[in-house]
This record gives C-alpha cells, structure tokens and sequence, in this order.
C-alpha cells in the first residue's frame, strides 16, 4: 500500500494500490463485455476505457517508469508516470469483433516496469462520439482534455452518467492527464493584430439550431455535457481569453467547444465574439452569439503547432460591438488514431482529417 492523494472524484484506497509487472516484455487485461439483464441479453458496442497510474515511489527507487499501452493489437499510447501525481487517459471507441477488450502493458526500456493503479470500462451509446463518416466506428479517440470551465473541483459520475472526468480550469491539483502541457490565460489588453482583422469583417449573425439546456437528455444528446456542467457558469474575461498547449504538429487536435448564456441581457448588452486559432479567424461564417440557456456545440477541428514542442492557441476575442466579454461552458479536446486492426499494432496517432466531419 502507498499513499494517494485525497482528490475528489477519485477513490485514494484504490490508487493506494498497485500491479507492477517485473517480467515478460508484454502483460495484458482481458475483460469481456457481455452481460445479461433480467430480460434479455445486451452487447456492448461503444466503450469509454480509462487507466490510472500513482507511483508514489512504491518500490523505493523514486524513477517514475515510462512504458507503452495497447488495446485490442492496437497502440494507445507512450505513458510518463510522475513521482506524486495521479496519471491518467482515456480512449472511446467502438468493439468491431466480438466483445473482448484487450489492454496491454508494454515494457520499452530496461529497467522501466510498468504497473497499473486501475482500469476501468464505461460502456457508451453506439452513437458517442461520432466525428467521422459513416465509418466512425473504425477509429478510435484518444482524449486530451475535458474542462468545465466554471467548476471549482473535479466533475464525474454520478453527475456525469458516463463517468467521464470534467477537470476544473484554475485548481490546485494532484490529477493529470497523460497529455501535452496546456494553460488558460484571461488577456485584459487586446490583440491588436486580431483586433485589426476582426475590423476588417463584415460582422454577420447566423441562426444555428442548437437544443435547450433546460431539455438536456443525455439519452439523446450522446456526447454533450453533463446537466452540472451546463448549470455552472462559464468562465469570464474583461478581454479575450486564450486557450493553449503544446501538440506535435503531426497530430491534429480536435476540440469540442461549448457556449451558452446563463445570464438575461438588456437591451444595452450585446455579448459577440470570433474564435481564433493560432491568429486566424477559424468561424469565418459570422461571430458566436450565445442564447439564453442553450447550449452551442462548436467543432474546431484540424489544430496543429507550428513544429515540435511549440503551442498552438485558441482565442475568444469580442467584436468590436460586443458590450460583455466572452465566455464559455465546457471544452473537450481529443486525437484521432488510425483505422483499427485485430490482433496487430497499428502506428500510434495519426490524424483522419479526411474523415471528419464538421457536423458530428
């Protein structure tokens, strides 16, 4: 037994504990997902799967391990454990061929012995997360980050039905996601190179059809946040507000962004702003105007650093007539694997930007 850190949202007695495994070069979970209800027989299709990490300097030697996951022959991907911090990640995806998962722990340095604090599995909607064509279910998500951006503490089942971990933005924490480095910076001076473009267009508002947060279903809404999180007030600015991270600019990031107004606006109250990424207008079809108690789904897809270890950003920038600052309720960021196989690694990462879509 170790001790974990006292986190909301996580059980320290099961992060007190740990598998480590000393020997072979590959150690795998097999864990079959068909159950039976009282009724009738059910078959999972799309899954939620998280693994957690705590090293807490078990074994005395205080050199976190590096090691490799794998699901299903497939790569996850390369996990860096810390001295102190819980480690975590996760993946969505759809089981093509019976209902066995398969999670493998990969040795690729001596001396590095991977273990594993805990695995779990969440089954989804057959219609989750569905960024690509008809063949979504092909490929796998690998999830980046989840913010609620007006959370103070760590937001999960049995608020979110499907246990998936909203992460407050400013939080002194001891949970971190298995993922680049990424910040949240409120600006009160403006960008003058975005200022002078935003000048330049013609500011046109466009009615989208966006469902009611007070009719939040999460039976139909497959994959939008949990009532809670829409509940909380977003995160506001006196200026822009700059979302950023480091990615390997061979990997597009893609991220779910979600806007709403929780506040009745005056006649004099105008809140309108652009998105930005890295200093370029990306919703060029006119600014986003947040309704009252609705939620707004927007799809930003296709984001890159400009090359290894530098940033990428996302800004929300007010348009010139915009009286109130922006804001935003929640933000989901993820990468896309590769076309899933059987029994066979597949490269780790790469990007499907053919088969996005921009109305999931």
């Amino acid at each position: 037994m170790i001790d974990a850190p006292e986190e909301k949202g996580w059980d320290s007695h099961v992060m007190s504990t740990l598998r480590a495994f000393p020997t072979r070069k590959k150690n795998c979970y097999s864990i079959d997902m068909e159950g039976k209800t009282e009724n009738s027989t059910f078959t999972v299709e799309r899954v939620l799967v998280r693994a957690s990490f705590y090293y807490g300097n078990y074994d005395n030697k205080a050199t976190p391990p590096t090691f490799n996951l794998q699901f299903n022959g497939n790569s996850w991907t390369q996990i860096v454990t810390h001295q102190d911090n819980i480690i975590y990640t996760e993946m969505v995806y759809s089981l093509i061929k019976g209902n066995n998962i398969s999670i493998c722990l990969a040795q690729t340095q001596p001396n590095n012995i991977p273990f594993i604090s805990a695995l779990e599995v969440r089954s989804l909607d057959p219609y989750a997360y569905r960024y690509v064509n008809s063949n979504y279910h092909k490929y796998p998500l690998f999830f980046v980050e989840r913010l609620a951006f007006g959370a103070n503490t760590t937001i999960r089942y049995s608020d979110d039905s499907r246990d998936r971990i909203w992460g407050p933005v400013h939080a002194n924490t001891r949970i971190k996601r298995n993922s680049p480095y990424r910040s949240v910076n409120i600006d009160d001076e403006p960008l003058d190179a975005l200022r002078t473009t935003l000048a330049q267009l013609q500011e046109v508002k466009i009615n989208r059809s966006i469902p009611t947060m007070e009719a939040f279903d999460p039976r139909i809404n497959y994959d939008y946040p949990p009532t809670l999180v829409l509940r909380k007030p977003g995160m506001y600015s006196s200026g822009n507000m700059v979302y950023s991270g480091i990615s390997d600019p061979k990997i597009p990031i893609h991220f779910n962004a979600y806007f709403a107004e929780p506040n009745t606006l005056n006649s004099t109250e105008i809140r309108s702003f652009n998105i930005f990424v890295n200093n370029k207008l990306y919703n060029t079809e006119g600014p986003i105007v947040p309704s009252r108690l609705t939620l707004e789904k927007v799809f930003i897809h296709n984001i890159t650093s400009f090359a290894i270890n530098s940033s990428y950003s996302i800004a929300l920038v007010p348009t010139n007539d915009s009286t109130l600052p922006p804001l935003i309720i929640a933000l989901e960021g993820f990468t896309m694997g590769d076309k899933l196989v059987q029994g066979t690694n597949s490269s780790d990462g790469n990007s499907l930007d053919s088969l996005l879509s921009t109305n999931p």
